[in-house]
């Protein structure tokens, strides 16, 4: 092996600092067989379902936060739920994006109204934005039901008024929404999966 004076002392120097580690109680093969933490190990997950479509697969979704007074969470990960009957841990593109759509700082959190002739939305509470709703849904169902069509046969029915379900939620709360908006009159009835 040819070797020049600069390269010998660099591996004697290489050396001599590796048997230095090694007596003061460094281990390189200890070293280079720990593993780094995993990005999830702090992080609390809670189970939840894709919004975007009537497929329903389940998903884990992992927040940061300890939960104290002035620390707000935050997502870190999202991934599919392989215990979920639908899915079985697969998600497709776009409810492998949804934490773009959870942190987005363009995301509306609360509900929002623009009164007639305004031009700007403003921030209310659900209290209030659910009398508003009913209001507006008395009101309308009130002026526009129809007991009779125009040869006289019951009918029963609100034209004026449709429902969107939701396409994500349970056979169970699809039911029941269902019931509730025939029950009604609502006639124009359909679910977000075909829009």
């Amino acid at each position: 092996m040819d070797m020049n004076r600069r390269q010998f002392f660099r591996v004697s120097g290489a050396g001599l600092a590796a048997s230095s580690l090694v007596a003061l109680g460094f281990s390189p093969s200890a070293a280079l067989a720990e593993t780094r933490a995993f990005k999830l190990t702090r992080a609390t997950v809670a189970r939840s379902i894709c919004p975007y479509c009537s497929v329903s697969c389940g998903m884990l979704i992992y927040k940061l936060g300890d939960g104290s007074k002035n620390a707000k969470d935050h997502v870190i990960h999202v991934e599919g739920d392989p215990d979920n009957p639908v899915s079985r841990g697969s998600l497709c593109p776009k409810g492998a994006g949804v934490m773009d759509m959870i942190n987005s700082p363009a995301r509306i959190k609360y509900p929002m109204v623009r009164e007639a002739g305004g031009k700007e939305w403003k921030r209310i509470g659900w209290a209030e934005a659910l009398n508003r709703i009913s209001k507006h849904m008395k009101d309308d169902r009130d002026a526009n039901f129809q007991t009779t069509n125009a040869a006289g046969t019951t009918v029963n029915r609100w034209t004026s008024t449709g429902f969107l379900v939701c396409s994500s939620s349970s056979n169970e709360s699809s039911y029941l929404t269902v019931k509730v908006a025939r029950g009604l009159g609502m006639v124009g009835i359909d679910t977000q999966a075909r829009v």
